[in-house]
């Protein structure tokens, strides 16, 4: 079974607020990165982590056809919803993971992580320009160690070290992050153009 892991946890600090209950096309910018990942055949399981804001964004993002978990430590740091979520979906062989608040992630992104699962790597993660971004998808072997991760890091350094096969995917998406008000309005204004 592969899982699917959308983080969105965060507080949203530098939004303001509630950032992925905030409206982007219609809907709630966290149903982006929740319908992208159902787009995903291979995809078995979706878990969605909320955390800071977990009632306001549940209440306003469509997630019937997902599993939420609330990580109560979501102070912590990525880390403690990415572990969260890792030990959630325990008995899968993969997790693709994608944070809920990157809406130029797409499902072709996500399947072109999934395709790479026969790799004998234990990883492997979209890169955009040669840049490292997400989705990443982390076999069963790591899942331990990223269980172990602390603070407001995710899993690059822990990733680098066991060796993982980067995708090049800016042909077929973006990552951009919507961490700001105005970062929101240029998604509006980039959504309204490409129509």
């Amino acid at each position: 079974m592969i899982g699917g892991l959308v983080l969105a946890a965060g507080e949203g600090r530098r939004f303001g607020g509630a950032k992925l209950a905030a409206e982007l096309e219609g809907a709630a910018l966290l149903d982006r990165a929740v319908s992208a990942m159902l787009g995903v055949p291979a995809v078995e399981r979706v878990l969605v982590v909320l955390g800071a804001h977990a009632e306001e964004v549940a209440a306003r993002a469509d997630l019937a056809a997902v599993e939420t978990l609330v990580c109560e430590c979501w102070r912590d740091g990525i880390s403690a919803s990415l572990a969260a979520g890792v030990g959630e979906l325990a008995e899968a062989e993969a997790i693709v993971i994608t944070l809920g608040d990157q809406p130029f992630v797409t499902a072709q992104v996500i399947a072109a992580i999934v395709d790479r699962l026969d790799d004998r790597r234990p990883a492997a993660r979209a890169t955009y320009a040669g840049r490292p971004g997400h989705p990443v998808l982390i076999k069963r072997a790591l899942f331990a160690q990223v269980r172990s991760l602390r603070g407001d890091q995710g899993a690059r350094d822990l990733l680098a070290g066991a060796g993982l096969r980067e995708i090049e995917c800016g042909g077929v998406g973006r990552d951009d992050d919507i961490d700001t008000p105005e970062d929101l309005e240029a998604a509006r204004r980039q959504f309204a153009v490409m129509g």
